[in-house]
């Protein structure tokens, strides 16, 4: 889970080097990619009895709050 919650801000910081818009929208969607990643492990980590009930909420939330985020940006930018 540490990788792709890693990922998420690095592929932010990457992109913001970037020139073009299309480049920049496409590291957003490497780490809207990197959520959707972080979520899937969340979820079998709670199947699997790994995290308990109040922090598999909490967590959820951040990511799914993180994904809207992250979508409304890509979004503008196809503005």
């Amino acid at each position: 889970m540490a990788r792709p919650a890693v990922l998420i801000s690095s592929n932010i910081a990457e992109d913001s080097s970037r020139k073009s818009e299309k480049d920049y929208n496409r590291f957003i969607e490497i780490a809207l990619g990197s959520c959707f990643e972080l979520e899937t492990q969340l979820v079998i980590a709670k199947a699997i009895n790994f995290v308990a009930e109040a922090a598999y909420d909490s967590l959820l939330s951040k990511i799914t709050e993180e994904q809207k985020m992250l979508h409304s940006f890509m979004t503008t930018l196809k503005l």
